[in-house]
């Protein structure tokens, strides 16, 4: 049972004084905190001010409707997180179908039962909560592990590191197996008791009045084809985490000791997944556009694990030059953006390319980009150690080369070329 904490609430948007008495009453009934809006623009403004858990969100509304209020909601980087609810008597496909496209989790329908209402209610809450569990850890743990890395590579214990990672997609693995696992025979319950009932339908077809107000209040078609919606959402989100753990093990791949052949494609797309909490919108800025022109690699042989390390110390440089553009107001008119391309040259090299549109950096200071212990960051922000490594991964363990391009105010561009033998 989910206990509301007293900073929590849910949002109420309704211009119908009965709806608006029957929605407070059964969410006061179960000790959930909930202010009320009585239009679109209010309730918009509300949530940007202080964000609800969740919204209830009635479709026909004076002014914005409730679609347009979604789409609204939806494109606030500050509030297109909080899961919405449309509660409405529009029973039609096309009205259901246009609110999940803008973004809506679930439909409530008119007449509201109490019981259907808390139920949903505590369904997306219950979601809302683990995503944003799983999300922290994730991030929390990431952050950790590139904190650590330092100190581990310092003590050449590449190993360790990924030990580390590997451990954390192990245990995100296990809680997730258990849901995907289970997912299957909940569908076979569900498609059995649909089955059940169209049997009574067509056994007894004249059912009783109680039964007949029952069906009615329940909106039963619906709930039966909504349930199966519900499934397929658990369904996908379980996907997106098991191909996050996948990511982290692939990211931790310990082969330090010995080079492998390798689709450093793949690489690329792990580091890129673990970095994707960095790479969403936040309060200052929209969210980075990666875009990716990979030309056709063979496999090379590598130790994954450290060229791995290249591509998270690169990436995670492109971002934080970013963010300090969007900082000093460098980028009001452009998309951040990141460009990874790839391809093999007439040497037999494989030559990865990555460039960010940020603030470059000053020809005086290129020169010195690759030395230990130089950063450009502000204090507590760099260590000065994650380029060098990179290049003693590059040039010394792989006999590659390690070359930087950049002009102050148009961006930076590292180029990584490796022998594929």
């Amino acid at each position: 049972m989910i206990k509301p904490l007293n900073h929590e609430f849910i949002l109420i948007v309704d211009d119908n004084p009965t709806n608006l008495s029957v929605l407070c009453a059964a969410l006061n009934s179960e000790g959930f905190r909930f202010r009320v809006a009585v239009d679109g623009e209010t309730a918009i403004a509300q949530a940007e001010r202080n964000q609800p858990e969740l919204i209830l969100l009635d479709v026909q509304m004076p002014g914005i409707d409730g679609f347009e209020t979604c789409r609204r909601l939806k494109a606030n980087p500050a509030t297109q997180n909080i899961p919405i609810i449309f509660t409405t008597a529009l029973a039609d496909t096309e009205s259901k179908t246009k609110g999940f496209s803008l973004g809506a989790v679930d439909y409530i329908p008119k007449p509201f039962a109490q019981e259907e209402v808390i139920a949903r209610v505590r369904v997306h809450l219950q979601l809302k909560k683990l995503t944003e569990s799983l999300e922290q850890q994730v991030s929390d743990r990431t952050k950790a592990l590139q904190q650590a890395q330092v100190q581990l590579v310092q003590q050449e214990k590449l190993s360790t590191l990924g030990e580390l990672i590997a451990g954390i997609g192990h245990e995100i693995n296990n809680p997730i197996n258990f849901i995907s696992s289970n997912i299957p025979p909940l569908e076979e319950y569900i498609a059995g008791v649909t089955e059940l009932l169209l049997l009574y339908e067509q056994e007894y077809p004249n059912p009783t009045a109680k039964i007949t107000t029952a069906i009615e209040r329940l909106d039963l078609n619906f709930v039966l084809e909504d349930m199966g919606k519900i499934v397929n959402s658990l369904q996908l989100g379980s996907e997106r985490i098991q191909n996050l753990s996948n990511s982290l093990r692939n990211f931790s791949r310990s082969d330090s000791d010995t080079k492998i052949p390798a689709d450093l494609h793949q690489g690329l797309d792990s580091t890129l997944m673990i970095l994707q909490h960095r790479l969403k919108a936040n309060g200052e800025r929209p969210s980075i556009e990666v875009i990716k022109s990979y030309g056709v690699l063979p496999e090379v042989n590598c130790y994954l694990g450290q060229m791995n390390q290249v591509f998270m110390n690169i990436l995670a440089n492109a971002i934080d030059a970013l963010d300090e553009a969007i900082m000093q107001g460098k980028m009001s008119n452009l998309i951040p953006e990141i460009k990874i391309a790839t391809e093999v040259d007439s040497e037999q090299l494989v030559i990865i390319r990555i460039a960010d549109n940020g603030i470059g950096i000053p020809e005086r200071l290129k020169k010195r980009l690759f030395e230990p212990l130089f950063t450009t960051k502000n204090v507590g922000k760099g260590t000065g150690l994650g380029l060098s490594i990179a290049y003693e991964i590059v040039v010394e363990k792989h006999k590659g080369v390690l070359d930087v391009n950049s002009q102050p105010g148009t961006g930076t561009e590292f180029t990584i070329k490796i022998p594929i033998e």
